[in-house]
């Protein structure tokens, strides 16, 4: 007697044929853009589900026109988040440049010292910041205040930033919490991440705090440029200033 042959189940099978079919089908239709023009009258008998999902049915030139509605509300959010991002950057490149008057304008190492503190709180809103230079000469000790902080270039705090110095572009985020009570001890806000800007201009060296009680508002992922352009300023002019004061 022979063995009794297994029955082999046809819904694999026709499952896979159907997925050949149906690939079949859509590269025909792509490489045959103009056949539906061809069958006019095919185009007007096709129905697809609505995309709600509520069970009505659409023509396909309908659901082609809600498609393209779509690409076009979606190209719209792009434009308009582009415009809005350049006129962000055009107001930003504003106030560098007003900073870079106000800089030119301030004929003394006091005034230079004022320009930049006005500057980025009125211009730029900034409430809590620091600025820290190694001046180990301490040229600048009569300017020294609560927002200009001048330490001895070997200052442990100050070179916890080295790898800050060596990258020589501006760091955002969350920094450690030794280095938060370097930068703002005395704060009364909350600093929930900070905007690091190396400062190298001359003799000079050091860096820029800016912080926020905001923990998402300095992060990893935004751009530096901006930032790099005001520590570039900063940077200049209180080299200038050391040098006024020597």
């Amino acid at each position: 007697m022979s063995n009794p042959q297994p029955k082999l189940d046809p819904k694999p099978a026709a499952a896979k044929a159907a997925r050949l079919d149906e690939a079949a089908v859509a590269a025909f239709l792509a490489t045959h853009a103009d056949f539906f023009e061809r069958h006019a009258t095919l185009l007007a008998q096709l129905h697809l589900p609505h995309a709600r999902g509520d069970g009505t049915t659409v023509s396909l030139v309908e659901r082609q026109v809600d498609v393209l509605r779509e690409r076009t509300r979606e190209f719209e959010l792009r434009l308009k988040a582009l415009v809005e991002n350049g006129r962000a950057n055009d107001a930003l490149a504003e106030k560098i440049h007003r900073l870079a008057r106000r800089l030119a304008h301030a004929r003394s190492p006091r005034q230079r010292v004022a320009a930049i503190e006005s500057c980025l709180r009125e211009d730029f809103g900034v409430r809590e910041f620091v600025i820290v230079l190694a001046q180990a000469d301490a040229a600048l000790a009569a300017l020294e205040q609560r927002c200009l902080r001048l330490v001895a270039a070997e200052d442990a705090g100050l070179r916890s930033f080295d790898s800050l110095f060596a990258s020589g572009r501006p760091r955002c985020g969350r920094v450690r919490d030794s280095q938060r009570d370097y930068l703002f001890p005395a704060t009364e806000t909350t600093v929930g991440s900070v905007a690091l800007v190396p400062l190298a201009a001359g003799a000079t060296q050091g860096l820029l705090a800016i912080a926020s009680p905001d923990a998402d508002h300095f992060n990893p992922s935004m751009g530096t440029d901006y930032l790099a352009r005001i520590g570039e300023l900063i940077a200049a002019a209180l080299d200038a200033a050391a040098d006024r004061s020597a």
